[in-house]
């Protein structure tokens, strides 16, 4: 049985309709990539065993087509290759890279001005890394900007992005489609902003929160880029989202009062985990929530413990073709 097939008979219980799928090109969807680095090659994990290549099909062709120019100048340098354990890839929509190189040795004037002419000699933005170090040869953001209104939205080299990039822009046209009758949004989980940028165009006010310092840097930033004066966002966990609902008082968030809000709907994109018994008790006080997940055994467990609402829309997602993965966009609304 194959993995929509599964997901759809363990959901069986919950939601009886139909569940649409949207597929991705099996090959070149993937916007950002990380490898190891060893023995002159870019390295994977596959279970127990190490995989050494020098391409990777599923990269954005892009990133394919620097691979190989860039393990050749790596494979050159003992400058650059020497204590180089990680090699990490990302692009936006206009072909633009950023790669960061990882360090396991304290890094020298020399490894700086080499990395500086490889910069340039291969048209790319590179950050360097070893512990508590950081150099960029020119920007630490990648711009990038979404279809929806052509917003601008940022991403470092060390937060979550949506990584697919067949699918992103289509799954932001889904979240929108899902809103009805919109007034405020809370969001927990908003990492960069990807979907509260084109939101905050349909909610009167959005509270974003997000605990991730690299992402919330790139909320802010998107924010004053866009001009958007109805997104107000504090860096919180889910978890210190629910003290605040629970009366506790944060510095960080400045004037704002979570009693300001009209909330008609909260989004959730949290990580592969799921959510914590404090963020389902947040959640459930509220009519209309969108869950977004990456992990249908966390989303069917979460569902369950939601005996409050009930599966309105679900669609899924191909984000990774030819793995186990699924992405879940769903709205889920009170009994």
């Amino acid at each position: 049985m194959n993995k929509f097939n599964l997901f759809k008979q363990d959901l069986s219980e919950l939601y009886t309709n139909k569940v649409p799928i949207n597929l991705s090109p099996s090959l070149s969807f993937r916007s950002r990539c990380e490898f190891g680095y060893s023995k002159n090659a870019y390295t994977m994990n596959d279970s127990s065993k190490k995989i050494y290549l020098n391409k990777f099909l599923y990269a954005d062709k892009s990133i394919q087509q620097l691979m190989p120019k860039m393990l050749e100048v790596i494979n050159e340098s003992q400058i650059i290759k020497n204590k180089l354990f990680q090699i990490n890839f990302r692009t936006n929509s206009n072909k633009k890279i950023l790669v960061t190189l990882v360090y396991h040795l304290k890094i020298d004037e020399l490894l700086i001005i080499t990395i500086e002419e490889i910069s340039k000699l291969l048209n790319i933005d590179i950050i360097i890394r070893s512990k508590n170090f950081m150099h960029a040869t020119k920007d630490i953001y990648l711009k990038d900007k979404l279809e929806y209104l052509n917003l601008e939205i940022f991403q470092t080299d060390n937060c979550f992005y949506q990584p697919n990039k067949f699918l992103l822009n289509q799954m932001i046209s889904k979240v929108i489609n899902f809103i009805e009758n919109p007034n405020d949004l809370i969001e927990l989980y908003c990492g960069v902003g990807t979907f509260t940028l084109p939101l905050s165009k349909i909610f009167k006010n959005v509270f974003a929160t997000e605990n991730n310092r690299n992402a919330f840097k790139c909320l802010l930033k998107a924010i004053q880029s866009n001009n958007v004066d109805n997104i107000h966002a504090a860096r919180l966990s889910s978890d210190e989202v629910y003290e605040l609902e629970s009366g506790r008082k944060f510095n960080r968030m400045g004037a704002v009062s979570i009693d300001s809000f009209n909330f008609s709907h909260i989004l959730i994109d949290p990580p592969r985990s799921g959510l914590t018994n404090n963020v389902i008790n947040t959640i459930s006080k509220y009519d209309n929530i969108i869950y977004i997940s990456c992990s249908p055994q966390s989303y069917l467990r979460d569902v369950k413990l939601l005996g409050s609402h009930e599966i309105k829309k679900i669609e899924l997602f191909d984000q990774f073709p030819n793995t186990e993965h699924l992405e879940i966009i769903s709205l889920l609304q009170k009994k």
